[in-house]
């Protein structure tokens, strides 16, 4: 028996423990998850948890040897604790089954096929006002649905994750030579405009997290480089990196908090190749702490300063990609063909611009949330959204109202020392043996 197979048998030997208490904390529902530690077991236990949109309030994540203990404090999106046994023992059983998942590693293109319910297109290539709108146009003529959809853009690039089926059979589109047709008309929709920069249409049959593959297609795409750093200080995270004893380099993320942030950092120290040994995260209205203590799969600390630079790049474009700075609008509907054509191209005609976007249709029914901006990326005035509303339907089309800003400055709730990693594990980790 090899290695790997000898570490298969001991993780299946040693399945997860899960302990949900909803006594041990005032305000949040405490999970406690003990395991066999393998590289990508904190993001399976953080990617259950976001599937099932809970949010994080607090993490701490503590390793020794070939176990880990993970203890998440997680609230609703109503900020209440989950109260619903059903629920409870759903997470309980999807993360102790998860632990024979395989965490497929960062590929380095994209490449082809589609499942038996839908085909799986994915897009990148350089953004620009109406890319949606055109990629939609095409798959409305060459009579594919979309059925679900989630589409990023950050730094100048756009990614799209897009699953369609076939209008007449509502199945997967499976003849190659129309599979070939819808590539080759995609990709002169996206190469449009992308310069030196490669665009890419392919169809997948990756089984990979949709949202983690758009994280891959970015990564892959570069939109790390050259971000412009001519925003305020208080609109951008800050990533800070320092090497300390053990070998360990110890990352320290501040933010503005939103959904999802854990799993997007965490998604993407895994797949460039870092372990996370140990960390702490703190949410708070005004601000979100991340601090991880990492080293490569190598068991190396990030000594270069161009490696560190590279790390520093990457977290940002993570945190950044979902940080959408956009008017949220909410369309639900008859699911219909063409119904995304015909959204997207009124936004267009409007002189909006779509920053991202998921797209979802449920027995029958569309539920879509648009992040838009003007063709310059300012704020849309409200009349040309009211005209908009009037177009598509006002009780089709609704305006998410934004919960009110905290006036505060980025840095003002800092966790104090004592309540951080560092000072939480300094008397831990680094104490003689």
């Amino acid at each position: 028996m090899d290695d790997d197979e000898y570490a298969k048998l001991i993780r299946r030997m040693n399945p997860p423990r899960v302990v949900i208490d909803n006594n041990a904390s005032d305000d949040a529902t405490v999970i406690q998850v003990d395991s066999v530690n393998k590289h990508g077991t904190l993001l399976e236990v953080v990617q259950v948890l976001t599937d099932m949109n809970l949010v994080i309030k607090k993490a701490y994540i503590s390793s020794d040897g070939g176990w880990f203990m993970d203890v998440f404090k997680v609230i609703d999106q109503d900020g209440n604790k989950i109260r619903d046994t059903q629920v409870l023992d759903y997470i309980q059983k999807r993360i102790e089954s998860n632990a024979g998942w395989f965490i497929p590693p960062l590929r380095s293109s994209v490449g082809v096929m589609p499942t038996d319910e839908y085909t799986s297109i994915e897009l990148a290539g350089t953004d620009r006002p109406g890319l949606l709108s055109e990629v939609s146009a095409v798959l409305t003529d060459l009579h594919c649905n979309v059925v679900n959809a989630e589409i990023w853009t950050h730094n100048t690039r756009a990614a799209a994750v897009i699953h369609v089926t076939d209008n007449s059979t509502h199945s997967a589109i499976t003849d190659p030579i129309r599979l070939s047709t819808i590539k080759e008309l995609l990709c002169n929709v996206v190469r449009t405009n992308s310069g030196s920069r490669a665009a890419k249409t392919v169809f997948s049959c990756s089984d990979t997290h949709r949202e983690r593959r758009l994280h891959q297609i970015m990564f892959d795409d570069r939109d790390y480089e050259g971000v412009k750093r001519a925003r305020t200080s208080a609109s951008r995270p800050s990533v800070t990196l320092m090497n300390i004893e053990k070998d360990y380099t110890v990352v320290t993320m501040r933010s503005k908090d939103r959904p999802k942030l854990v799993f997007d950092v965490v998604c993407t120290l895994t797949d460039m190749q870092y372990v996370v040994f140990h960390g702490m995260v703190s949410t708070e209205p005004v601000e979100a702490y991340q601090e991880f203590y990492i080293r490569h799969v190598d068991g190396l600390p990030i000594n270069s300063e161009a490696e560190q630079e590279r790390v520093i790049q990457c977290l940002e474009a993570a945190i950044e990609r979902r940080a959408s700075e956009g008017l949220e609008l909410e369309l639900s509907a008859e699911d219909r063909v063409g119904l995304l054509s015909d959204i997207t191209r009124t936004f267009r005609e409007n002189s909006l611009t779509i920053v991202r976007a998921e797209i979802s249709t449920r027995e029958g029914k569309a539920k879509d949330t648009f992040y838009v901006t003007d063709v310059t990326g300012n704020p849309v005035e409200s009349k040309i959204v009211e005209s908009i509303r009037q177009q598509i339907g006002v009780s089709k089309l609704k305006v998410k109202k934004k919960e009110k800003e905290h006036c505060s400055v980025l840095g003002t709730s800092r966790p104090s020392h004592e309540t951080t990693t560092m000072g939480y594990l300094l008397s831990n980790i680094f104490k003689p043996k």
